[in-house]
């Protein structure tokens, strides 16, 4: 491919200049733009980081995590500087870039994400349907922030006999797209929200024709008939106390119990809900559970057109979610470190942001997949990112004209990104380092005083 330059229009401004092309189909800049000034924090006089530039950098801080803000806003522009000559724009620093954070908040970021994050699976999309059905799964996860007296006050930290965790964390429950990855929902809040709580308001995102699965840790009655008030169906696990008594069995070993409120209504019979009970184990002595009894319920009470082992299989994609939360905690994400904000509005938008550009990657790896006919995961995730990293600035540089066949060929490098098939592997929730030698932090340690004198001037040399 032969390209050409891009030429800027006499009067064009350089902040005007400023997109992210490569992932414009996913996050429209128009829509970013919209939004700003529904949201009415659209600026009144020009800024060297405009609000809608704003959002794009907030985004773009989630594909380069590594890089400090302002090496960020030097990558996300990169390519029109090298056009528009380099020195004759200078660029918002460190403190402008935290000003232009706060007068934009969290609320365009929110906005966008709930308006551009919607599942993205085809017909054609492999893996995405269990019997016709979308198969959508949540869970979720926290997040270390920074450890400020604002954070500490709105997250909260958690606490032990050992003392109290190093950073304060904010809760986190994602509903996702099993097949392609996509959160198509979240809730944010304090460490100790009830993630069965968030799951409920999550149904928001719910639609007929879902099939929805969930671990054992979020079962509830009010959850499973909220869940089915939508119209979708459920395919989750109950705990080992959850009474099901069998009514009917089916060919297949299944049976179908009724699901009570509490037990006064068990015994009234009362407020049942019909499902159906599916109950397994493993032989295989290596495997995760291997003589223990699972148990699934689902709303597909029809044994024949629901086969229980297909079933089985099928909850078992919803350990997807597990991949799509380390991707954005290990590669979109620092691992080890919390986030950058040190306010929680900071917080909430660095997240909305790094939910944005975790779409964003993905609608071009399901593309990419869907244009070879591969499964969306057997593509990297995070050679994907890399690749994307590096066209930004190409897209900047190169003629508008050929934005297209530029596109087609980063779906084609992606798309080469293959993985190996999965194998046989386990991951035992184990941790290698659970123990310190260090003192852990107290109050006391957290703002000390600084000292009064220079290192050079407080060395006593004993004799």
């Amino acid at each position: 491919m032969q390209v050409r330059l891009r030429v800027f229009e006499s009067g064009e401004r350089f902040t005007d200049a400023v997109k992210l092309a490569a992932i414009e189909k996913a996050v429209p800049f128009q829509q970013i733009q919209s939004l700003v000034r529904t949201c009415g924090v659209a600026e009144e006089r020009v800024r060297k980081l405009p609000a809608a530039a704003c959002v794009l950098l907030v985004i773009a801080m989630n594909l380069f995590p590594v890089e400090d803000l302002p090496q960020v806003l030097r990558r996300m522009v990169q390519g029109v500087r090298l056009l528009f000559g380099d020195g004759e724009y200078p660029l918002a620093g460190k403190s402008a870039i935290s000003q232009a954070r706060a007068r934009l908040g969290d609320k365009p970021l929110e906005a966008l994400f709930h308006s551009v994050c919607q599942p993205i699976a085809t017909t054609v999309t492999r893996g995405a349907f269990l019997f016709g059905l979308r198969v959508m799964a949540i869970d979720g996860a926290s997040e270390d922030v920074p450890d400020t007296p604002a954070n500490a006050e709105t997250f909260g930290r958690h606490h032990s006999d050992r003392g109290e965790s190093a950073f304060p964390q904010v809760k986190a429950v994602y509903l996702i797209e099993c097949a392609t990855h996509v959160i198509c929902d979240a809730i944010f809040g304090a460490c100790h929200m009830s993630e069965r709580a968030a799951a409920q308001r999550l149904l928001r995102s719910v639609r007929k024709g879902m099939l929805v699965t969930w671990d054992r840790g979020f079962f509830g009655y009010e959850l499973l008939r909220a869940a089915l008030a939508t119209g979708a169906h459920i395919l989750g696990r109950v705990p080992a106390n959850v009474i099901l008594t069998p009514v009917r069995y089916r060919a297949d070993g299944s049976f179908l119990a009724y699901l009570y409120p509490s037990p006064k209504a068990r015994r009234h019979r009362r407020d049942g809900i019909l499902v159906r009970v599916i109950e397994y184990t493993f032989h295989d002595p290596q495997q995760p559970g291997y003589g223990e009894t699972h148990r699934l319920i689902t709303s597909l009470l029809d044994a024949e057109q629901y086969p229980a082992l297909e079933l089985i299989v099928g909850y078992h994609e919803r350990w997807e979610i597990e991949i799509t939360i380390d991707e954005l905690d290990t590669h979109q994400h620092l691992p080890g470190r919390p986030l950058r904000s040190h306010k929680p509005v900071g917080v909430r938008q660095e997240l909305y942001g790094g939910l944005l550009a975790h779409f964003a990657i993905r609608v071009l790896m399901h593309e990419a997949a869907l244009s070879v006919d591969q499964d969306p995961d057997r593509l990297s995730f995070t050679n994907s990112l890399r690749i994307i990293q590096q066209a930004i600035p190409e897209f900047q540089l190169v003629d508008t004209a050929q934005h297209r066949e530029l596109y087609q060929r980063l779906l084609r490098d992606i798309a080469q990104q293959r993985l190996p098939e999965r194998d046989h592997r386990i991951n035992p929730r184990v941790v290698k380092r659970k123990m310190s030698k260090f003192r852990l932090k107290r109050p006391q340690h957290r703002h000390p005083a600084r000292p009064s004198t220079p290192f050079v001037e407080s060395v006593v040399i004993l004799k």
